[in-house]
This record gives structure tokens, sequence and C-alpha cells, in this order.
């Protein structure tokens, strides 16, 4: 009887504050969400194509307005159900960590902070996979802004790389 009463509490707490506007569910950060259905990782890449071109804006995260680079790398896996960090710092410790010869389109790359190794501060989707050669798109802040298809070997990017990983695992 007392779970019973508890549970009626509880219920009528989260509706009350629910209504109240005041709650918010926390979105949980997950590196695989989809388990019923394979992500087609080309179609992951011809989707982000679409893109090429949209303008950089810091915080961004809207098509229509503009991308930060984990901004677009979020939009691109939500349309696909899969549900990763809105923050580039996140991608530090999500993921499977990959050896150059296993990249594979759809994969993330990680870089580190131009200033400060110690941070993470760029992310984008590889799209053409090929070792420390491979090609990846991304929201570049740099003298080139906005969605845009880079080589990982081009030195700006070689030396600040940390690390790629499969967020399709399975996939």
């Amino acid at each position: 009887m007392q779970i019973r009463i508890a549970l009626i509490v509880l219920f009528m707490l989260v509706v009350v504050v629910g209504k109240s506007g005041n709650w918010r569910p926390v979105p949980e950060i997950v590196t695989q969400v989809r388990t019923d259905s394979v992500v087609d990782r080309s179609e992951l890449i011809a989707f982000a194509k679409k893109y090429l071109g949209t303008p950089y804006r810091t915080a961004g995260s809207n098509p229509k307005k503009g991308f930060d680079c984990s901004g677009f790398v979020n939009f691109v896996f939500r349309n696909f159900m899969i549900n990763l960090p809105r923050s580039s710092r996140e991608f530090k410790s999500i993921g499977t960590s990959l050896k150059p010869e296993e990249f594979r389109e759809g994969d993330v790359v990680v870089f580190y902070s131009f200033r400060n190794r110690a941070r993470i501060g760029h992310v984008g989707i590889i799209c053409e996979a090929n070792g420390m050669k491979s090609k990846f798109i991304h929201s570049a802040s740099g003298q080139h802004k906005g969605i845009m298809i880079s080589s990982l070997s081009a030195a700006m990017y070689a030396k600040r790389f940390f690390r790629c990983v499969n967020v399709l695992e399975g996939k």
C-alpha cells in the first residue's frame, strides 16, 4: 500500500512540475541509439553534404542560421536518430577509437584546440576514408568559414588530430 501511495505522489509531482514549465528532461548523451535498423553511412554523408556552404555560426545548430562544428555533427547524426554530444569537448571520451586503417565514412574525427592540446576544440565527419589522408566534412571557423570538406592530412588538422571514433557500432 505504501509503495502505491508513493507512486501516486511521484506521478502527481511529475505532472505538476511538468506543467509548470520549470522542468525540462535532460537529453541523455549516448553513442548509439538505433538498435532496430542499420544506419547507411553513405546516406549519412549524402545528407551532410547537402549543407556544404552553410555559414559558420558560434553555438549554431540550425541549417537556416548556421552551425558550429559540434552543432553540425550533432544535427547530422540526430537526423538518423543518433544522439551525440552538443559540445566538441564531450567527444573526448565517447565511441570506439579507431586506427587509421579502420576509418570509415560516418566516423567522427576529433581534434585538439588550436591553443591548448589538453582540450578538444573541433570535430567533423569522415566523408572519404583513406587513413590519415581521409577527408572530412565540418563547420570551419577559420579563414574559410562554414560547412566544407577538408583533408585530414592538411597541416592545420594533422597536427591537431586527437582521434577518430566509431559512433555507429556495428553499423
